[in-house]
């Protein structure tokens, strides 16, 4: 089977309701030209950008507490060095944005100094960063041609998978291009001259106090959960919270005027989060470097038919490195006949599955050939791209 027809599987999940992959050709990625000017599609109709409104901005209770004038006073630079931030993307922040010269632009969840910021410089050095609210703003912000990449966590090697983000991958058509592996390193940043012992709480996202069970238990400090490890930070400095830590990147510590008091308070040294890149294009296969595929797919009811669909890779020796299965949102329930009652529901899976091949590879369009005709009732290709071998 075809490389291009493999492709067109992508476009056949009918509650999608995308056109053929044919008759939108990545002419961009393929001959690496760029766009002067903001075209997109929905569906049959051109689209554009709406206008850029202003964001109401987060809220928290200040902290009664006295202070002597040099803190208050270092407090108010802090704080006033805050406005010069790039403030993170809403819905209702889409816009028409310009491109400026040949930077990358490249959308992720939280604000500066997160650990998904710090992944997509890791992808792209020389990249510029458009913060979002949510994991949907950066999708939105690449296929509204705000950004040019996203990058999104897909995996914690403590945690596991971030399902919300494989949900999103189905409702919206954008690519996997890459992926990057990032250690995790979780700092404990304070406001200047605040020692360690005088730490009464720490704020962070729920996932680092998690992972810093230990530290924070010997510490003794309360723990309040926050919605992201940068927002955290930029919140102690704007409240003035001289009793509070914050566990962030060393990064964050730079950018907000934090000093770090404690770093790697991780309770695993060996923890990583997987992140994948996105864009409006597929990238060209190719057979000279290690290449990985992600796809999704649904199957048939019956006695071992999960064992048969693996196989198809396995015939091949084609390595599967991840497989991870979402209950169908628009048709969770399944019902089939059961002897005893009648009748039964069960849930209605989907299979996302990682494999080590490109579709450059005769075997990796065989296998997926062979899972499509004889098991699948719908197969997408999600991306093919090069592996991430440094982490």
């Amino acid at each position: 089977m075809a490389v291009k027809n493999l492709i067109n599987l992508g476009c056949l999940f009918p509650q999608v309701g995308c056109a053929q992959f044919s008759e939108k050709p990545s002419v961009y990625a393929c001959l690496g030209l760029k766009c002067s000017e903001f075209i997109g599609f929905s569906g049959n109709h051109a689209i554009r950008c709406l206008g850029d409104q202003n964001s109401s901005s987060n809220s928290a209770s200040e902290l009664p507490s006295v202070v002597d004038n040099r803190e208050s006073s270092l407090a108010n630079k802090l704080q006033k060095d805050l406005s010069s931030l790039p403030r993170p993307l809403s819905v209702s922040d889409f816009s028409t944005f310009p491109s400026h010269g040949s930077k990358v632009r490249v959308s992720f969840k939280g604000e500066p100094g997160s650990y998904s910021e710090d992944a997509a410089l890791k992808a792209y050095p020389q990249c510029e960063t458009v913060p979002c609210n949510e994991f949907e703003d950066a999708f939105k912000a690449v296929e509204l041609w705000i950004a040019d990449r996203a990058v999104l966590p897909i995996e914690n090697s403590l945690s596991g998978s971030i399902h919300r983000n494989y949900d999103l991958l189905l409702r919206h058509r954008l690519h996997i291009v890459g992926e990057v592996q990032l250690p995790v390193n979780f700092c404990l940043l304070a406001l200047p001259g605040i020692p360690l012992e005088r730490l009464k709480r720490v704020l962070s996202h729920p996932q680092a106090l998690a992972q810093s069970d230990n530290f924070l238990s010997k510490l003794g400090v309360v723990r309040e959960n926050f919605e992201d490890t940068a927002g955290a930070a930029q919140l102690v400095v704007s409240k003035r919270m001289f009793d509070a830590g914050v566990i962030a990147t060393a990064r964050a510590a730079e950018i907000y005027g934090l000093n770090i008091v404690a770093k790697a308070i991780q309770d695993e040294p060996d923890n990583f989060t997987r992140f994948i890149i996105l864009a409006r294009d597929p990238i060209i296969p190719r057979t000279d470097k290690a290449f990985k595929t992600s796809i999704v797919f649904t199957l048939e009811e019956g006695p071992g038919v999960i064992f048969k669909a693996l196989a198809v890779f396995a015939l091949r020796d084609i390595n599967l490195t991840k497989i991870e299965s979402r209950p169908q949102r628009k048709q969770p329930l399944r019902v089939v006949d059961d002897s005893n009652n009648g009748t039964a529901k069960y849930f209605d899976y989907l299979f996302y599955i990682d494999f080590e091949a490109s579709m450059a590879e005769s075997r990796a369009q065989n296998a997926l050939g062979h899972l499509q005709q004889d098991f699948a009732t719908f197969l997408r290709i999600l991306g093919s791209y090069p592996i991430d071998a440094a982490a």
